[in-house]
């Protein structure tokens, strides 16, 4: 085992008496020959094998990507969350590489939560073996939800993923100082005395909450075994710890970046968004999306996030968004008037979940 992970597992000793339960790193098999890509994985620097799927460039004949995206999926979702996203742009040239997090999808321990900083190592190193691999193409970091939350983390790490641009897609921002009283009581309690307890969305919620507008996709995941729906209280609390990072970070990125948000995200508030765009370095880009819900990627508008994406890393001439889509507003109130007319509620389908 390598000092990086007996840092990490004797961390994890210390509080594994009364913190939230977490998975640790293994220790790597004899003869192992260190992290690389396999044709349905990626074997981090413990053994660990990470699921990940792949989508080449689709042109005839094949060439290399000029561009290749490392996607990071959201809560209870796993690399399949690309699955749109990344054959439009494969017809397009780029190439993109989407892993299952440690706890989610075909990952070990599946939802059970990884600490932060290990997972940010599997990044880190992925981004790296992706580079080996396509060493004259540029590479993306990109991030769903609680991917973008990764994403952000990753990106302001002392030692972040060597990449050439950021894409954050609705990022979990959500953190504690954004949390109200009872939630933060409620869940470091539950967390701390029955973190095995599966919370699952009320039925007025699942009703309320609408991830996307795209109903057919929505039934889709609910249908995929490799979904999780709910999760465990101390799951959520590191997902909560999560997004606080997130939130308090974005100022420390360094690459160039855009950040992807819907005037009709009913999952990670304005407020904190708002905040955290705030904290970008000047230069970032934003895209406000007046047909955007959370899950912009699927979305019946999400052609024109992904080609707004692609004109992001190429640096297409012209304005940027091509959508036209106005950028973030700096308030909570600026972001109001930009609301566009109400359309009415649509209930979800049996097994939906919130897509964080």
């Amino acid at each position: 085992m390598n000092r990086r992970a007996l840092i990490l597992t004797a961390s994890a000793a210390v509080l594994g008496a009364c913190a939230p339960l977490r998975q640790r790193p293994d220790l790597a098999a004899l003869g192992f020959r260190g992290p690389r890509i396999t044709d349905d994985a990626f074997v981090s620097f413990d053994g660990a094998k990470l699921g990940l799927m792949r989508w080449p460039p689709s042109s005839e004949p094949a060439k290399e990507p000029d561009w290749v995206v490392v996607g990071l999926h959201g809560m209870n979702d796993y690399a399949n969350a690309y699955h749109l996203a990344a054959d439009w742009w494969a017809g397009r040239g780029i190439a993109t590489y989407a892993l299952d997090v440690r706890g989610f999808g075909r990952s070990p321990e599946r939802g059970v939560w990884a600490p932060t900083d290990l997972v940010l190592e599997d990044v880190r190193l992925l981004v790296e073996a992706v580079r080996e691999r396509h060493p004259r193409a540029k590479v993306a970091l990109a991030g769903i939800s609680m991917g973008g939350g990764l994403a952000i983390s990753a990106m302001a790490a002392p030692n972040p993923p060597a990449v050439d641009k950021l894409m954050l897609f609705a990022p979990a921002v959500w953190g504690w100082s954004n949390q109200p009283l009872p939630n933060r009581m409620s869940l470091w309690i539950t967390a701390h005395t029955t973190g095995s307890w599966v919370v699952k969305p009320p039925d007025w919620l699942v009703r309320n909450v609408m991830p996307s507008d795209n109903i057919d996709e929505l039934r889709r995941m609910g249908h995929d075994p490799l979904m999780i729906w709910g999760a465990r209280s101390d799951t959520i609390y590191g997902l909560v710890g999560l997004m606080e990072r997130a939130w308090k970070s974005p100022g420390a990125i360094s690459v160039p970046t855009a950040w992807f948000y819907g005037a009709n995200d009913h999952i990670i508030p304005r407020e904190p968004t708002v905040e955290a765009v705030g904290r970008l370095k000047p230069g970032a880009k934003t895209a406000y999306y007046a047909k955007g819900y959370h899950l912009l990627l699927v979305d019946r508008q999400a052609e024109k996030v992904w080609a707004d994406a692609e004109a992001f890393l190429r640096d297409t001439p012209g304005p940027w968004p091509p959508s036209g889509a106005p950028a973030i507003p700096a308030t909570v109130a600026a972001m109001t008037a930009l609301d566009p007319r109400k359309a009415p509620k649509r209930k979800m389908s049996q097994g939906q979940g919130s897509g964080l």
